[in-house]
């Protein structure tokens, strides 16, 4: 079994088409065909059923994709981890987030890692914390900020919690304060229209349980949004929403009221996966994070944001890589649309 057999399989698993696999993996199609075939025949089982031009993966071929993606991902990694060791002054971290912390906290924290790590190329896939874990798993993130639990059983995952958050309720700066205290219970909410996020959010499971362990289901005023859309919905009368604290910076719009106790709370963790070494450019990621979180003023974090690493979690002052200044790529980001 060869790694290019492997990364011929995936292409066509992922086109279901021989001939758009070959154009994109840059080779002939019989070629590509030709090592299929001889994969097929090693494993003793074919891995595609090509019944009328469809291309579908058989149960063999269902088991072994999970296990050729990570091996080509493991295998990429390698060759990166060797490049560093060999003196490339280049790197890439590949990190996924809550739409609620690149909307947050992680734009402040990117910005200052390019600063500081030029020739790092920064690649963010924004998704909930379910996606982000299945993304982790089949090697395709370096890391990942989630919201803890784990919506895992898998013990391939490790997690260090970072930041502890309040949720508040939203409201427009324009119109008065939901109930005119500087808290508001979560009955309050009873009969009150709500914006909501769409399914996939861990806030919006948060407040369906609250909501319902307070004995009543809320009443929504407009459901499905994504992070931003629901914040516009909020600033334009809409309904009231409950979201993390740190949204709500940098928006003289909105309001946010906490909740009384008992309060709504909710955990960010880094996770990586166990088996696999964090490259150099992962880990100065990392210790750059933490290093950050440590450096907040109470003043810059609020009432509603507590840092939980301390300061053996930043390690040593990660150093900027030498020689090569040129910079890479600004962060790209990929947007799945979930928190």
């Amino acid at each position: 079994m060869q790694f290019q057999q492997l990364a011929y399989f995936v292409a066509v698993a992922r086109t279901r088409h021989f001939t758009r696999a070959a154009e994109l993996s840059r080779v002939a199609q019989p070629s590509l065909s030709k090592q299929i075939r001889s994969l097929e025949r090693e494993l003793g089982a074919p891995l595609f059923s090509r019944a009328r031009g469809n291309i579908t993966l058989t149960p063999a071929g269902e088991a072994l994709l999970p296990l050729a993606q990570r091996m080509l991902t493991d295998l990429e990694t390698a060759r990166r981890e060797v490049a560093e060791l060999a003196g490339v002054r280049r790197g890439r971290v590949r990190l996924g987030a809550t739409p609620s912390l690149c909307a947050g906290l992680l734009a402040d924290v990117l910005a200052d890692f390019h600063t500081r790590f030029p020739g790092i190329e920064l690649q963010v896939e924004e998704s909930g914390s379910r996606d982000l874990i299945r993304d982790l798993g089949r090697g395709e993130l370096d890391l990942a900020l989630i919201i803890l639990p784990l919506q895992s059983s898998d013990p391939d995952f490790a997690t260090t919690p970072i930041l502890r958050e309040n949720l508040v309720v939203a409201s427009p700066m324009s119109q008065p304060s939901p109930n005119g205290r500087a808290s508001i219970r979560i009955t309050e909410l009873q009969g009150r229209p709500l914006v909501m996020f769409r399914r996939g959010y861990d806030v919006r499971e948060a407040t369906l349980r609250a909501c319902r362990a307070a004995g009543f289901d809320p009443e929504l005023a407009v459901e499905g949004g994504e992070m931003d859309a629901v914040l516009r919905f909020v600033e334009a009368g809409l309904g009231l929403a409950v979201v993390p604290s740190m949204v709500l910076r940098n928006r003289p719009g909105l309001r946010g009221t906490p909740l009384a106790r008992p309060r709504l709370l909710r955990t960010v963790a880094l996770a990586h996966r166990k088996d696999v070494e964090p490259s150099h450019s992962a880990d100065a990621f990392r210790r750059h994070l933490n290093r950050y979180l440590l450096d907040l003023t109470p003043k810059e974090l609020g009432p509603d944001l507590e840092v939980l690493i301390s300061a053996t979690d930043a390690g040593a002052p990660e150093e900027a890589p030498d020689g090569d200044e040129d910079a890479a790529p600004a962060p790209r980001s990929r947007k799945k649309g979930r928190s």
